[in-house]
């Protein structure tokens, strides 16, 4: 069962912060670099258009994107860049899909999404004890009305078959989707093979999403071609950077090596950050009420920085799980970029830091022929491994 610690009410989290007289990084992927703005050239990623922030904003940036509680994070970022679950505007009729919402930062998403209005919710997850917990949390504090806006649905990422026929469910039970979170993700974990014989962080972070986002792909044409946007929301990090310098997504013996917890990590949320900018350019460039972005989280407490990291690091892990937990964000501090790329910009392709920062990310993450040798690679693997239940019926998205 998931602890109920994680399911406490916004205004409790926000002030549960106790000090510690030492900070130990532990792969946290911090950076300095300059930042960029909007995409001007969607075939060239996106584009450097100021010059680099002055050393002392820069760093506060860089840790308004990362650290919470005890550190003021919103308050840090430039005047520009902030933004809070409070600006959320009013999501009155509109139906949402979020992958994790039962825990961590999806719950995070979930809870703000119901505060505001959102007519009808799909969580998807594996877990039905902690899905189970998370609505009743929400039931009690927002009332049995809200509490049945959520529609929860067992998927595994990993499952790409599975993963499918969630989506043609959810096609089922709405017709419309105005917001798509492509949240839940295995975290800096050893490596291991999906049942279908793919890298398990591939399979569930990229390969997953990729699947379930394209069978929702009718739906959110529809929905965008009455005149209101739709977004997609994927999350990334900034340990993107991390990925092996070797990257090529070339082939499945390149996808199933062992490169080690963080790289392996690094890697997916890199493949997650080339597919949100290959959306961009064949998707919004043909749609242009359909908007995708990559968020960066922060460092934020939840169960993959609090447990999951002794998985791979038994010892190590405590840096990250004791070290850093009066500096890591909570679930609602970790939610804010994910809210402001799912109900405020007016962009696509963008990769977006807390609170609402534009950032562009490592060389890899802006190579367009890259991206489109990843995802010529996710069409045959997908293929391969699922025939007629998957393929045939239009996944992945490729359009000429």
């Amino acid at each position: 069962m998931q602890s109920s610690r994680l399911l406490r009410p916004a205004l409790a989290l926000r002030s549960t912060a106790k000090q510690t007289p030492h900070l130990r990084t532990f792969a946290i992927g911090l950076s300095t670099r300059p930042y960029s703005t909007e995409n001007t050239d969607r075939l060239k990623g996106p584009v450097t258009t100021k010059s680099p922030i002055p050393g002392m904003e820069a760093i506060k940036n860089t840790i308004a994107e990362n650290l919470g509680k005890i550190i003021p994070g919103n308050e840090l970022a430039s005047s520009e860049n902030q933004f809070s679950l409070d600006a959320v505007p009013d999501l009155s009729g509109k139906v949402a899909v979020v992958t994790g919402g039962s825990e961590g930062i999806g719950y995070g998403c979930t809870h703000t999404l119901l505060s505001k209005n959102v007519k009808k919710l799909f969580i998807l997850s594996k877990s039905d004890d902690i899905a189970a917990d998370a609505i009743n949390a929400i039931k009690q504090e927002m009332g049995e009305e809200k509490g049945n806006r959520v529609v929860w649905m067992k998927c595994d990422l990993s499952d790409w078959e599975e993963t499918g026929r969630t989506a043609f469910k959810i096609a089922e039970q709405t017709d419309r989707v105005d917001i798509l979170i492509n949240n839940a993700a295995r975290g800096i974990m050893t490596y291991q093979l999906a049942k279908n014989g793919i890298d398990l962080h591939m399979a569930s972070n990229h390969f997953g999403h990729v699947v379930l986002t394209s069978h929702l792909l009718p739906i959110l044409k529809e929905t965008a071609k009455k005149g209101d946007k739709v977004r997609i929301v994927c999350t990334s990090s900034n340990l993107h950077e991390q990925a092996p310098s070797d990257t090529q997504f070339a082939s499945i013996d390149e996808l199933n090596t062992d490169l080690g917890p963080q790289p392996q990590y690094g890697r997916s949320k890199l493949a997650v950050l080339l597919y949100v900018r290959y959306l961009a350019r064949h998707l919004t460039s043909q749609h242009p009420n359909i908007l995708v972005n990559a968020i960066h989280p922060g460092i934020v407490e939840t169960r993959q920085s609090t447990e999951h990291i002794h998985e791979a690091f038994p010892l190590g892990g405590y840096a990250m799980s004791v070290g850093l937990a009066p500096f890591k964000k909570t679930q609602f501090e970790g939610a804010v970029s994910t809210m402001y790329a799912a109900t405020m910009t007016e962009k696509s392709g963008q990769y977006i830091c807390p609170p609402a920062i534009v950032e562009k990310g490592s060389d890899k993450a802006n190579d367009v022929e890259m991206g489109e040798r990843l995802m010529d690679l996710t069409w045959k693997v997908v293929k391969e491994k699922t025939k007629s239940q998957s393929a045939d019926k239009g996944c992945p998205f490729k359009e000429s």
